[in-house]
């Protein structure tokens, strides 16, 4: 470093925030790559929408992230902009908007960053990369098992080989909760201490309440209620009301569907799912595999959203998190295919014409060329140790090769 600069935070990214480069940007790249052909081979259309929008569009009503884990700026006219904290809200404006009166499906994908301004101390990254696709216009379980195997199909083609797709339903929960007539505040507490999987606490808190005591053991029993389909026949068995015996049909049917499939074994049903988005109203799913302290994959039916934006429609969608992919993948030591297809061309200025034309030949073979007119600062060796260090395997001096 120059002895002269004396800024050495100009260096220093932002809180949440980071450089990727090299090998790790190239594996990036190869991950978005896979996932986004997979999805595309399912039949969806790419669409982009804008890194900042109108803060109404993720509200609360919308049922986004809180208004402090977003950040905000102000345009011009005072209007309140944000950074998009998350991707499915834009796309449900942008098909209210250009698909109003389409009645058969609409199937969108994409790849984009989202920002939350989450808490320093929680440690986690502030922009991720999101692979996406989202299905409207189709409510069938249908619809939500192909989400499902699209999900499982797109992290198998990055080289995850293990990994679960845990599948809930909200309905079952809100079920739940109706019969046993909590009141809003109620509902909302048990959910957060749901979402934390805090067992102690939701045992404690529901001793404190005066609800029928077969609702209180399986609202208790939730958080245990995860693995095969054994629960959903241990459900139909003590559930009564109407929204959670809807949901455990679903869920049959969910089950059914997936054996067309062969991809059962990558699904476990979890009856104490709860998205921290309030906006799904039916199946949820997370995808988890080691090495990594959160889902690689978010996704879910949200039926009532687009109505948000004046247009009558249901909707099913996932969300693949590139970061926590790639995290996942090296920490798994799991083996990426490495470009073999670059090569340096080192020329003297009086072969500059046979070295582009040379170069030209080998673009059109499919070849990574880099073009280095030698300098006599330099030997041949010192650009070829050059090469190594940036795994070019195909190094050409083209004076010993005229």
């Amino acid at each position: 470093m120059k002895k002269n600069f004396y800024h050495p935070e100009l260096l220093q990214t932002p809180e949440g925030v980071r450089d990727i480069y090299g090998d790790e940007c190239s594996l990036k790249n190869y991950i978005q790559d896979k996932i986004h052909h997979s999805i595309k081979s399912y039949g969806f259309n790419d669409i982009q929408t804008p890194s900042y929008e109108f803060f109404d569009i993720f509200n609360k009503e919308r049922g986004t992230v809180k208004s402090n884990e977003m950040f905000k700026f102000f345009d011009r006219n005072n209007n309140t902009l944000v950074l998009r904290p998350d991707i499915t809200p834009s796309i449900a404006r942008s098909v209210s908007k250009y698909y109003e009166d389409e009645e058969f499906q609409v199937r969108l994908c994409y790849v984009g960053n989202t920002y939350q301004n989450n808490s320093n101390y929680q440690g986690k990254l502030k922009e991720i990369t999101q692979a996406g696709a989202e299905l409207i216009n189709d409510d069938s379980s249908d619809a939500d098992a192909e989400m499902i195997a699209l999900t499982v199909e797109s992290l198998l083609s990055t080289g995850l080989k293990e990994f679960q797709v845990d599948v809930g339903h909200v309905e079952f929960f809100n079920g739940l909760c109706e019969e046993a007539g909590l009141d809003e505040r109620q509902y909302n507490y048990l959910r957060e201490l749901l979402i934390k999987k805090n067992v102690f606490a939701i045992e404690s808190y529901l001793s404190e309440l005066s609800i029928d005591s077969t609702i209180k053991d399986m609202l208790i029993k939730l958080p245990e209620m995860f693995g095969n389909n054994d629960y959903i026949d241990y459900a139909k068995k003590h559930v009564k009301n109407e929204r959670s015996l809807a949901a455990i049909d679903r869920l049959e049917k969910l089950h059914a569907i997936l054996d067309s499939y062969g991809l059962r074994q990558y699904v476990n049903f979890d009856f104490g799912m709860i998205s921290g988005y309030t906006y799904y109203t039916g199946i949820i799913f997370k995808a988890y595999t080691y090495g990594t302290g959160e889902a690689v994959a978010t996704g879910g039916r949200y039926d009532n959203l687009l109505a948000q934006f004046g247009k009558d429609g249901s909707a099913i969608g996932v969300a693949i998190n590139i970061d926590q992919v790639m995290l996942a993948i090296k920490r798994q030591k799991i083996e990426m295919p490495k470009e073999d297809n670059k090569c340096i061309i080192l020329y003297m200025q009086d072969d500059r014409n046979a070295a582009i034309t040379l170069a030209a030949k080998k673009r059109s073979e499919g070849m990574m060329v880099q073009l280095i007119r030698k300098s006599s600062k330099h030997s041949v060796a010192e650009y070829e140790e050059y090469a190594k260090r940036f795994d070019v395997k195909d190094f050409i001096y083209l004076s010993d090769n005229a």
